[in-house]
């Protein structure tokens, strides 16, 4: 059984969720595949130790601290494949931003291959479970675009602004799955 609570955030209302100690779910209200990886059963928790170290977490990221992601276990649930772009995402500082392309390429480095497709790095990207605390707001277009964000586009754009990356030279795409 997964236990599960909500964070009034600056951004919205974030819904966080645990099973066996680890986090496993932080998703933005009506995001893509909102909740997508919650394949059982899930109750209604008020704060247990991990959401409530959850969102103290949110608390400091959101007051402008920089909140380290290994602060406790990460439980994302998803693909061998998947978790492994997670964690490049998790190595992404704050403050700072990378394409699909590296993440991409050190994906590939990892597995031994010459190439890896960004496509499929950015379908992994925009599956990540854990929101926020794993960083995949930190991604954006090899043109430097903010694209790809599956919380929203203005959400992405609040987040980084927050972390201090400046955005006022980045594209925002006109039309597409992230907007």
């Amino acid at each position: 059984m997964q236990h599960i609570t909500t964070y009034e955030s600056p951004i919205g209302k974030l819904f966080l969720a645990e099973k066996a100690g680890a986090l496993t779910g932080l998703w933005i209200e009506g995001q893509k595949y909102f909740m997508g990886s919650l394949k059982e059963e899930t109750k209604e928790q008020g704060d247990s130790p991990v959401l409530g170290k959850a969102k103290k977490w949110l608390d400091r990221y959101f007051a402008g601290e920089k909140p380290s992601v290994g602060e406790w276990e990460l439980a994302p649930a998803g693909s061998g494949f998947y978790r492994e772009v997670w964690e490049i995402l998790c190595g992404i500082p704050y403050g700072e931003v990378t394409t699909y392309k590296a993440i991409a390429q050190k994906a590939a480095a990892r597995r031994g291959l010459l190439h890896m497709s960004a496509q499929a790095v950015g379908q992994a990207v925009g599956h990540n479970p854990i929101s926020i605390i794993i960083p995949c707001h930190r991604v954006v277009g090899a043109d430097k675009s903010l694209t790809g964000y599956a919380g929203g586009i203005e959400k992405k754009i609040y987040l980084l602004t927050l972390e201090g990356v400046d955005v006022e030279g980045m594209a925002v795409p006109k039309k597409g799955t992230a907007l």
